[in-house]
């Protein structure tokens, strides 16, 4: 049996679909395809992965590579799948800052190296050096009976190379003259794991060079997702761009780890990692690779695969009504035709529109052209530099101990609902310039009050002076839900002290 280590990279910040993927809640963690699964992009990566399980092929723990600030939402999400996959195992891989994907899928590359595993009976013996099967964490995939054929077959080509030095590609069929990818130049002459020898990889393209390619019919789009062993990518980074690999290199010597709410965390070391050179795999090592040792092949998919980079292309996989129309949420359409159309929070209406995108959330709603969505990246410029906290935080923020929503705010006061996972608490905490008043709407809670311990329930409340240390937390069952009524000078969520808190936040 071959021994595949799914690695997962889950780093970017999904700017062209703002307002519904900001910096703090990013697309991979969206439902957004719209194929009733009801799992975002990211789960739904892991899911396809694990379809490659076979009598031949056997799966290690998965290799989450994420931001440290989305932590808890992949562990959210994760917990979800574990009740869909036994034996399910996964690591999180914590960048304290996006360097591109080159660092990212070094850390993983470092941490299988390090995680050997002996062999055994029925075991290959290259379990040594695990072969890594990486694929980004924001696509959508219709057909997944195909893409776990070509996987496999892409894991059979690198594990048939005993010399560790086959690299093994997915080229998406192409459907259009897309300009948004990359692409791939394959040979004529095709292999027995329906390979290709790849020729050449290719910038993306304009308008009229894409249909060049579309018509000579042995150009494919580059996937983002590959094969190969975890010594190939640490030598080749090393050959090609021996800067970044020294760097990651030293950055994860000096790691850290620990483990919080059942889960292992490894930290390169900040000051080292952010050092790092930023770059693309396929700029870094994939696209110097064609012509040299290194044997770059290249495995055909048909799937209706896209990379949802753009409210587009959220149109183009949805489900589209009679009029062409892709809508969810409280929506009403009236002669409309070709939109989509996204309520969060409210009815959301539209009359007389075509090849309209309309998304709605609670603090901010957008109206886009869909010939122009990949532009929205321009309004998340603006919103940057006038420092607009839209541009990073839903009016609802997911915490791993539940969640809070700012339901209200004016001077000198601001209202928010929060909920508290059952078994969860808040930090052990004070505030400089703010007080708070905290009714219980559902649920119990156990509320530290400086040297007081109390339990409130429904329809009780209490206070919490300026400058006290309190902590709220939800010893029950079920979730707690309270509304918090803060007053002060200043009432921003950096005026936190925090003296103790089980998620390493203090």
């Amino acid at each position: 049996m071959t021994l595949v280590t799914p690695v997962i990279l889950c780093g970017g910040s999904g700017t062209r679909l703002w307002p519904l993927s900001r910096s703090g809640f990013p697309k991979q963690f969206l439902v957004l395809s719209g194929d009733g699964s009801g799992q975002s992009l990211f789960q739904q990566a892991i899911a396809r992965i694990h379809s490659i399980a076979s009598a031949q092929i056997g799966l290690g723990s998965t290799y989450i590579v994420t931001n440290e600030e989305h932590r808890f939402l992949a562990l959210d999400q994760l917990r979800e799948l574990k009740k869909e996959f036994t034996n399910f195992e996964a690591t999180l891989l914590l960048e304290p800052s996006g360097r591109n994907t080159a660092p990212a899928l070094s850390l993983a590359a470092f941490q299988a190296k390090d995680s050997q595993v002996g062999s055994a009976e029925g075991i290959s013996p290259f379990n040594h050096d695990p072969i890594l099967v990486i694929t980004p964490a924001d696509q959508t995939v219709i057909n997944t009976a195909a893409f776990t054929k070509a996987l496999q077959n892409c894991v059979s080509l690198v594990d048939a190379d005993k010399t560790s030095q086959t690299i093994a590609i997915l080229g998406i069929t192409p459907t259009a003259p897309e300009t948004g990818y990359g692409y791939i130049q394959r040979g004529g002459e095709q292999g027995a794991h329906h390979e290709f020898t790849v020729e050449k990889f290719v910038e993306k393209p304009d308008v009229s060079t894409a249909k060049e390619y579309l018509a000579a019919g042995n150009y494919l789009w580059n996937s983002g997702m590959f094969v190969l062993r975890a010594s190939t990518w640490l030598a080749a980074l090393k050959e090609f761009r021996p800067d970044i690999f020294g760097a990651s290199e030293t950055a994860w010597q000096a790691r850290s780890s620990d483990v919080a709410a059942d889960a292992t965390f490894i930290r390169p070391d900040k000051a080292l990692f952010n050092t790092i050179p930023s770059e693309s795999i396929d700029y870094a090592v994939i696209e110097k690779c064609p012509g040299t040792h290194y044997q770059v092949k290249m495995v055909e998919l048909d799937a209706g695969w896209n990379d949802l980079g753009a409210w587009e292309a959220v149109w183009q996989v949805g489900q589209q009504d009679s009029n062409g129309n892709v809508s969810s949420g409280d929506t009403l359409l009236s002669d409309t035709k070709n939109s989509l159309v996204h309520a969060s929070s409210r009815l959301v209406s539209a009359v007389g529109l075509e090849n309209i995108v309309i998304v709605e959330t609670p603090d901010a709603v957008l109206v886009a052209d869909r010939s122009k969505s990949q532009d929205v990246k321009n309004i998340v410029l603006q919103l940057e530099s006038q420092k607009r906290e839209e541009k990073n935080l839903h009016r609802k923020v997911s915490r791993p101990w539940g969640w809070y929503d700012s339901i209200d705010e004016g001077e000198r006061f601001k209202v928010k609902r929060i909920q508290v996972k059952p078994g969860a608490c808040l930090s052990l905490q004070m505030h400089h310039h703010r007080a708070e008043h905290w009714i219980v709407v559902k649920g119990s809670a156990e509320v530290t009050n400086g040297d007081k311990v109390i339990v409130l329930t429904e329809n009780q409340s209490t206070y919490i002076p300026q400058g006290q240390t309190h902590r709220l937390a939800n010893r029950g069952d079920t979730p707690l839900e309270i509304i918090e009524v803060q007053t002060g000078g200043y009432l921003g969520e950096d005026d936190i002290v925090r003296f103790e808190d089980t998620y390493g936040r203090s």
